[in-house]
Formats: C-alpha cells, structure tokens, sequence
C-alpha cells in the first residue's frame, strides 16, 4: 500500500474530519475519492495505491464516517451538506481542480458538485449510480443502514458479510470478504468489531420525502465537457442499464462499462475497472 499522510479538515460547522493525502506530481490535477454511504477512505486503498505518485490522491472520510467527527445533528448527514464539507476541503488544500471517482453517494456528490461549482472537475468517474436511483436498490439500503451489528472476530464480521451480500459478489472468497470487512469495520471499544459509521446516517431515511424521486439529470448534464467514465455492475438494483443507456445517449464521449456478475457496487479493485480509470485519467488534463 502506498504511503499516506492521515490529515484533517473543519466543516463550516465546526467538526473535525479526517482525509488520506497521498503525494503525486503538483502539475497534474489531483483525484479526490467519494467513498458511498457507510463506507470510508479505506475503500480506495488499491485505487490510490494505483495512481499516487503520478498524481496527488485525496480520500476523504465523509462526517459520521471513519475517522471524521460524527454530526452532532444527524439531519446533517444529506448530500448537498457533503458538498459543501467537499468544499471545505478544497480551500483548505488549495486544490482548485481535481478528478473525482465516486461510488455511489460519492458519484451524487460529484453530480451535484459540476452543478454547484462549475470548472472544478477535470474529469469524473461515477461508479454504479447515475441521475435516476431505482426504488428496488434504495430499499434494500434503507434496510441495513444503522442495524447496529457487532461481531466477536474478523471472520464471524467476513462471514457476516457474505451472508447479506453474496449476491453483489458472487464470486468472492473468504480472504475477499475478510478484505471488505476490515474496510468498512473497526475495532470497537468494546473489543468487538462493529461498522465504522455513526449508526445515525440512517435517520433521514426514515423521513419519507427521502425516498422521494428527485430530478438529477441536471447534475449529470452539468458534467458535459468534463471526460467522463460509468461503471456499472451488471447485477446492480441501483443502477439500471436503461438509466446508464440515457446517460451514453446524453454524453457519446463519456466511456460507458459495465462489469459482469457484479451488484451494487464495483470495489474498482476488478482489472476491466482498473483499466477503464487509467484510461479516463489519461484525457483529465
């Protein structure tokens, strides 16, 4: 794994959050990675592993996440307030453009950032979301987000994990699931290994305008001129191929894959990923 540097940043509200800060070359616009929903900057590890050094790469811990402050308000926890921690952080690193790569939430943030700050992407990746999100998908989310769920060992946590979520990887091993666990875990006080997010992410779900459809394609459209890659699991319930065809007809520039006998969503560790980012990084100048 590369080196980093563990950094922090301050929200307009006063919350301490935390970001890794690997070095690359200053002339090249930086990427900053947007990690989804419960997850965090560990997500990235391979990615930035990948890139740093021929880039500077940012993966920050969004509030309530890893190693960020948790909200003292939980009403806090929406998109558009990560917008503007992302912000934040840009003026606190002076970064003025950059790459994003962003699963999930992070690829709405990174939508709703070519809309609200226009000329900061040189380039974005949006990984198995786009502008329409399907019903199917948000209530499966809606579902596990803030259980709670504590584990004696690593493995009962790996195992675990396989049981909810064998059908996004079908493939996987035991030491792929062990992976995934010690990326969205942590040692509890407690001793015992428990998710590593603020349990209380999950309450503005419980308000029913979130399920709501809200029209996104205004983001996605703020995104022209920006090179662009879609990833999409082919067994996503997220991410329909309907809503990714609209977005090739929308953008016949944008590069558009789709990887095989995945769900909801690709870790970016998968080599046809891998190399679709490094073709994208090649036209973000």
């Amino acid at each position: 794994m590369s080196h980093f540097e563990d950094r922090f940043w301050s929200s307009r509200d006063g919350l301490r959050l935390h970001y890794r800060d690997y070095a690359g070359y200053a002339e090249r616009p930086p990427v900053i990675c947007l990690p989804g929903l419960t997850r965090n900057a560990r997500d990235f590890e391979e990615v930035a592993a990948r890139i740093a050094g021929e880039r500077r790469v940012l993966c920050p811990d969004m509030r309530g996440r890893g190693d960020s402050a948790y909200a003292r308000d939980s009403a806090t926890y929406t998109p558009l307030q990560h917008v503007e921690d992302v912000r934040a952080l840009l003026e606190e690193t002076g970064v003025t453009r950059f790459v994003a790569i962003g699963t999930s939430l992070g690829g709405l943030l990174t939508m709703l950032l070519a809309l609200t700050a226009p000329g900061v992407l040189a380039g974005a990746v949006l990984n198995d979301i786009g502008p329409v999100i399907e019903p199917t998908g948000l209530e499966r989310i809606k579902d596990y987000v803030g259980q709670g769920r504590s584990f004696p060992t690593w493995m009962h946590a790996a195992r675990a994990l396989e049981e909810t979520q064998a059908v996004v990887f079908p493939h996987f091993a035991v030491a792929d699931w062990l992976r995934i666990a010690k990326r969205v875990m942590t040692l509890g006080q407690n001793g015992r290994i428990v998710f590593d997010y603020d349990m209380n992410i999950a309450e503005p779900f419980a308000n029913p305008a979130s399920l709501e459809p809200i029209n996104l394609w205004p983001a996605y459209d703020a995104l022209q001129g920006v090179p662009l890659l879609c990833l999409r699991g082919a067994l996503s319930d997220l991410f329909s191929a309907e809503t990714m065809a609209e977005m090739a007809r929308r953008r016949p520039d944008a590069e558009m894959v789709t990887l095989a006998d995945i769900g909801h969503a690709p870790t970016l560790d998968e080599p046809e990923a891998a190399a679709a980012i490094g073709r994208l990084l090649a036209r973000a100048i």
